[in-house]
């Protein structure tokens, strides 16, 4: 029994050193590393994840108490690990590369298998039952009724009338909602690697950072230029960013100045040539123009034409003009 025990204990050491030696390896040969998340992941599905990076990337996974351990040894020869340290914790592992990081997670995250429902989990994405029949015997309608789904019986079938919102996200799965999706035949959830976070020679950065392309950051550098860009303008504070736009104002004057006073240079000669090449007003016809006249004449006519006092009616006498002692 002792010799035994000794044995196991041997055998013990002997892939402890083993793995101890790979993984300083690693940390000496690589200097990007992608922690991942591996939580629900099968060991198939590991096994396909391995091959295809091969050539390309090494994961590595482990006790996190040893790999602790090693990087604070190694920390010594570089501080820069001390960086990694704090993420080694929970079920992750580590992926080694010198290859892009992108690419590397995009083969990472490819593979995902279908999973059911697992009572007491967090559900890592909302759940809807979808309209339509079950397949299920009418008998089972106060299953249905105890989880408030509306359902009704079409050819001997139950029927789900609405889209149920079953599971939201975040949401602890209950043992009701696992019997459901059971009965339904539904595997809601996608299991798979899932990148957390990236080591790149001394900086961790979250992975969605790996997401955001050249482009994106072309787009944003040239938005910061363009703000203070116009925070210059502004403030009338000449500065490499408002050289074109100040030549351009300083040109515009000089070319106004040009045609104001007919003196040319050499850029301002095409603007004065197109100036006296421009067609001068035509003048209204003589019938329009003799008929405005004609209108103008009225008008003042009518302007100046006294207005007429109105007419007072004389009372006639009674005595028909003759006074009281004619």
């Amino acid at each position: 029994m002792a010799d035994k025990e000794a044995t196991a204990g041997t055998k013990r050491r002997i892939r402890k050193e083993k793995y101890k030696a790979k993984f300083e390896k690693l940390l000496d040969e690589y200097k990007n590393v992608l922690i991942v998340g591996i939580d629900n992941v099968g060991s198939l599905q590991m096994q396909k994840v391995r091959i295809a990076l091969r050539g390309k990337a090494i994961m590595i996974m482990g006790k996190n108490t040893l790999m602790r351990m090693i990087i604070r040894e190694k920390m010594v020869a570089n501080p820069k690990l001390e960086a990694l340290l704090q993420f080694v914790r929970g079920n992750m592992g580590l992926i080694f590369t010198n290859d892009d990081l992108t690419k590397i997670r995009s083969v990472v995250t490819e593979y995902k298998v279908p999973a059911g429902a697992k009572s007491g989990t967090f559900a890592p994405a909302d759940v809807f039952v979808p309209p339509g029949p079950t397949g299920l015997d009418p008998g089972q309608t106060s299953f249905f009724q105890a989880l408030n789904i509306a359902t009704k019986i079409v050819k001997g079938s139950i029927e789900i009338v609405n889209q149920v919102h079953l599971i939201r996200k975040g949401d602890k799965i209950t043992s009701s909602a696992v019997a459901l999706l059971s009965k339904l035949d539904i595997k809601p959830f996608f299991y798979g690697i899932v990148a957390l976070s990236v080591y790149e020679n001394g900086s961790v950065y979250p992975a969605e950072v790996l997401d955001i392309t050249p482009d994106d950051l072309l787009a944003k550098f040239m938005n910061g230029v363009g703000k203070l860009r116009a925070l210059s303008l502004a403030a009338k504070w000449p500065s490499e960013l408002t050289l074109a736009f100040n030549i351009a104002s300083g040109f515009r004057k000089l070319l106004a100045l040009s045609l104001a006073t007919n003196y040319a240079f050499k850029e301002s000669e095409q603007f004065l040539k197109a100036a006296a090449d421009k067609p001068k007003d035509v003048a209204p016809p003589k019938e329009e123009k003799g008929k405005d006249k004609a209108d103008a004449k009225g008008k003042a006519d009518k302007e100046k034409k006294p207005k007429e006092e109105p007419k007072v009616e004389e009372e006639e006498d009674a005595d028909l003009g003759l006074g009281l002692f004619g």
